[in-house]
């Protein structure tokens, strides 16, 4: 049984979805890692703290520090809400688009 033309081009989208929405998944998962990552409250307010400048480290004020740490935890977590929300997208996409495509062969097999 050969495919359409119509149905191609239907799983060839649903293909390239997939893989989008497994980058979306790792990007999730990387931003996920990066958040706890940034443990610098757990340390001691004494504690010597450096920032990474290239290959430099510069010794910076723990209180900047924890300040730009929350900064870029803030940032992070609203990165993973995006990535969250368009990774909802895509998934509700493809669940359509398989249906779609199950109900078109489903149809040829009809025939």
């Amino acid at each position: 049984m050969e495919i359409p033309e119509n149905i191609q081009h239907q799983l060839n989208q649903f293909q390239q979805l997939q893989q989008q929405a497994q980058a979306v998944t790792m990007q999730i998962q990387n931003v996920e890692v990066q958040i706890q990552e940034s443990e610098l409250n757990k340390t001691d307010e004494n504690a010597e703290v450096f920032k990474q400048a290239g290959n430099l480290l510069i010794k910076v004020d723990y209180a900047q520090a924890v300040e730009d740490m929350n900064e870029k935890l803030e940032t992070l977590k609203l990165r993973k809400q995006t990535m969250a929300r368009q990774e909802e997208r895509v998934m509700k996409k493809l669940e359509e688009m398989q249906t779609n495509i199950q109900a078109a062969m489903q149809g040829l097999q009809g025939e």
